[in-house]
């Protein structure tokens, strides 16, 4: 794509305005349609667009693949770290009104918003990895065919 200027322009005007969609849908999920998982998907699909028009590699460099396995895990650990602390509050796994006990409506709205940032950063870092993996996977096959074609010649 080093030769296409109108996607490469493009694309760096688009991608910001994408990921801050994604991040509008994530902090207004509650509110509206969206929430974790659309807001993960829509800031992945920035970084894979970035991938595609200016390479795996600058794309990788921007979003390193150990950052987005960190983001795996953490978003997990946020999620399942809600419900354990509502247990250890005595109340159900992720009954939200146990994260404040003198107001249950403001314990709702925590609950919420930390099990969707848990999504959200779930969603993008897995979609990401997907990502990755199937690029490298092409990059190597290219790679061992250019090798062959070395050899045979």
């Amino acid at each position: 794509m080093i030769h296409h200027l109108i996607p490469r322009v493009l694309s760096k005007l688009l991608i910001p305005f994408i990921a801050l969609f994604g991040l509008y849908v994530q902090f207004h999920g509650d509110f509206g349609p969206g929430g974790g998982f659309q807001a993960g998907v829509i800031v992945a699909a920035a970084i894979i667009l970035y991938a595609l028009v200016f390479g795996l590699d600058n794309a990788e460099n921007a979003v390193p693949p150990k950052l987005v396995t960190a983001g795996v895990a953490v978003g997990l650990l946020l999620y399942a770290g809600v419900g354990v602390a509502t247990m250890f509050l005595g109340a159900e796994f992720l009954n939200y009104n146990a994260l404040d006990s003198h107001d249950p409506v403001h314990g709702q709205h925590l609950g919420i918003i930390l099990i969707e940032a848990g999504v959200g950063l779930t969603v993008a870092s897995v979609m990401i990895t997907i990502f990755y993996k199937f690029a490298d996977r092409l990059k190597l096959t290219r790679d061992l065919e250019a090798a062959g074609d070395e050899d045979g010649a």
